[in-house]
């Protein structure tokens, strides 16, 4: 709103502040219809019924959820919902989240998400879609279940991996990076103050996890009566403030065992950036991912800067094609914010029509597994690269790559749709970086 309103942005503020009062709010928070189609412990899978007149066609998609966040931050509010955007482009559209974390799960560590609960929802949601391979998008922790997940069992039905704001080198998240020397001053034994804390709670409660998450967006919180008051007259902004508001109140809590294996390993261990992660009696590898990879970066997050998530690029050089984009928004709103809507969804349908329609990777149901080792996931990738069938169609002038970027900065352009819509990273031994 103008510094001396216009009528127009009169009569639009004080219909706002009226509809405010009368209704209790000016978002649409209605979620997509959606149905139960399958459920586990900690796990829910659901389906999103099409709308209507939209009938469902192409590869399925999975979205998955990260811990603690609630799963509306891929359905936020109607007209500014990721499951509402692909429903209305006819793809056949699921969702896996984990209900309520309670002190009787503190035992469940990472592992049971990224040995049960996302194989499970992928290979139930290709059964489901008639066998088809399927686009696996995981937000924030979500997209690091997805990556392990891809590299645990190379043999998973799935058509491309989508990471968006996943961080993989934290001492490069500002509100880790001054803590970093007081974290090593937790004893080695972990018997520290902050094991004994999350041990006796049995994890994160939900009040530290949403504590966390308004800190990483402090600027906002302090300046959002401002902000209100100036977009008085912008119904849009309004009603996304609104949806973020309810997203954060929702948050949930961490189990114990996982929460410790954040706090040791991945934050003050940082082995993320190594690209190995070590999980019950065998060690995960990224490289022996072999899906096409799409990640993310928002331009203005504070949870996953771009660095800490470029910190991934390296380690996928296995990947069928890996593909490197930074867009506006912190850490929801690239996900789902205002920008959003022509900027990360534009570019995610680019890449779902890329790389649909194709033979799914491996069979539906798992193999029995065996402690990871690197000579074996060596012999997986080479395997996996001689049967991945080529594509039919050439590329388009917009996706080709190029040579040796991943250790350019990205090129920034006002008209792009990200940052860098034209530019693929990966290593050389990258099957599409070597066409």
């Amino acid at each position: 709103m103008d510094l001396v309103p216009k009528p127009d942005q009169v009569v639009s503020a004080a219909g706002n502040v009226a509809h405010k009062l009368l209704y209790g709010g000016l978002a649409d928070l209605r979620p997509m219809p959606r149905t139960l189609v399958d459920e586990g412990h900690m796990r829910a899978l659901y389906h999103y019924r099409p709308q209507p007149g939209a009938d469902e066609q192409g590869d399925p998609v999975l979205l998955v959820t990260p811990l603690a966040a609630p799963a509306i931050c891929f359905d936020l509010r109607r007209g500014c919902s990721l499951v509402e955007h692909l429903l209305a482009g006819g793809r056949p559209t699921y969702l896996v989240e984990y209900g309520q974390v309670s002190f009787r799960d503190r035992s469940l560590g990472m592992e049971h998400w990224v040995e049960e609960v996302v194989p499970a929802a992928i290979r139930e949601v290709s059964a489901h879609a008639g066998g088809r391979p399927v686009h696996v998008v995981g937000w924030s922790l979500g997209g690091i279940f997805t990556l392990l997940t891809a590299a645990d069992d190379p043999s998973l039905p799935i058509a491309s991996v989508t990471a968006l704001g996943t961080p993989f080198d934290v001492s490069q998240v500002p509100l880790v990076a001054p803590l970093r020397p007081l974290l090593n001053l937790n004893p080695t034994d972990g018997r520290g103050a902050i094991t004994r804390a999350y041990q006796l709670m049995g994890g994160a409660p939900t009040p530290l996890v949403r504590w966390a998450y308004q800190l990483s967006s402090f600027q906002k919180l302090v300046t959002k009566p401002l902000a209100v008051a100036a977009h008085l007259d912008d119904t849009d902004f309004l009603a996304q403030l609104e949806a973020v508001d309810r997203f954060t109140a929702n948050m949930t809590a961490y189990p114990g065992r996982t929460f410790g294996q954040l706090y040791h390993r991945f934050v003050k261990g940082n082995v993320l950036k190594t690209g190995e992660v070590v999980l019950g009696e065998r060690t995960i590898t990224l490289d022996s991912i072999t899906a096409p990879v799409l990640v993310f970066a928002g331009a203005n997050d504070g949870i996953a800067p771009v660095g800490a998530v470029r910190a991934l690029l390296p380690h996928l050089g296995s990947a069928e094609e890996v593909r490197f984009e930074i867009v506006p928004g912190g850490h929801l709103g690239m996900l789902t914010g205002r920008q959003a809507r022509g900027t990360t969804w534009e570019v995610l349908d680019e890449w779902l029509d890329e790389w649909s329609d194709r033979p799914a990777a491996g069979p539906a149901k798992k193999p029995a597994r065996k402690p990871a080792k690197k000579a074996a996931h060596k012999a997986a990738q080479k395997s996996a690269k001689k049967a991945a069938p080529r594509k039919a169609a050439a590329k388009k002038t917009a996706t080709k790559k190029a040579g040796g970027a991943a250790t350019e900065e990205p090129a920034t352009g006002t008209d792009a749709i990200g940052t860098n819509p034209d530019r693929r990273h990966g290593s050389g031994g990258s099957r599409s970086l070597a066409r």
